[in-house]
């Protein structure tokens, strides 16, 4: 809490934020604009990353990470986002349900990241007295392996309900929604429902630059949670300077549950054109 305090206080000290983009996880509802591509690479590097199903906990890097966002009308995107390495050195082994399925030697084990397909509809733009509303929905991709210690080999499906509002210089994005995950863990088909949930601010200081934080995460309200499917939550803050169409950004990384990084950071490069016409 008072991580999250200290970041809101940070963040309410002047022009109006653009739509929510790295270092930030939070989706804002407005999209890219019709006939634009927008690229990001990113490195992100946390300590202390649990993974239950395996039992491994070490340190990632992950480099580059990769997103693509496809603007296909005024209101509408898709999205792709990923990962093309992930590396994690071990620092201790835990009993896990699928512990016996690794296969690898050493204190290191690495693969590709899951990639997430997504499309982002904006339903009504932002009026005086009212928000931006949008809808986003998501699939992740199973591209990593239980043998790697890093993945589930099972594909996950998100829909949220996006909103935002600027107020002066400062814009507000909130996220809620649901995620259906499936269980690695169960012997029968079996899914996980949770919600999920995020809210995100960010401060112009100047036309080029602003300061951004976040809290965003989601919540299991089954009782006992089966492995992988635990609450998790991380607090997010940077920074974003903006010159013509290229945008790079640095932010601090929190954990706020014993499965997320005790602490980890990450910077990245994005870069908007216009890249075809929409008929």
């Amino acid at each position: 809490m008072r991580h999250l305090v200290f970041v809101i206080a940070l963040l309410a000290v002047g022009t109006p934020a653009l739509a929510q983009q790295r270092p930030l996880i939070t989706e804002d509802p407005e999209t890219i604009g019709a006939g634009r591509l927008l690229i990001e690479a990113g490195v992100d590097v946390e300590r202390d990353v649990f993974y239950p199903v395996s039992g491994l906990q070490g340190n990632r890097l992950s480099a580059p990470t990769v997103g693509v966002s496809i603007g296909v009308s005024s209101i509408a995107e898709i999205q792709i986002d990923g990962g093309v390495y992930q590396r994690l050195t071990i620092t201790d082994r835990r009993t896990a349900p699928l512990a016996s399925l690794l296969d690898f030697t050493g204190d290191q084990t690495s693969d590709v990241e899951d990639f997430v397909l997504a499309t982002k509809v904006r339903l009504l733009a932002e009026g005086t007295s009212r928000p931006a509303i949008g809808l986003r929905f998501a699939t992740r991709l199973p591209n990593v392996s239980n043998e790697s210690g890093l993945g589930h080999d099972l594909t996950d499906f998100y829909a949220s309900l996006l909103l935002a509002k600027t107020i002066q210089s400062i814009r507000v994005v909130g996220n809620a929604g649901l995620a259906i995950l499936g269980d690695p863990t169960s012997d029968t088909p079996e899914q996980n429902d949770l919600m999920t949930f995020g809210l995100s601010v960010a401060r112009a200081m100047t036309t080029a630059t602003e300061l951004v934080g976040e809290i965003n995460g989601r919540v299991n309200f089954a009782g006992v949670a089966d492995p992988g499917a635990e609450n998790r939550a991380t607090m997010r803050f940077g920074g974003r300077y903006t010159r013509g169409p290229v945008r790079v950004d640095a932010g601090l990384i929190l954990g706020m549950t014993s499965r997320d990084p005790q602490i980890g950071a990450t910077a990245g490069l994005t870069w908007v054109l216009n890249a075809f016409r929409v008929p």
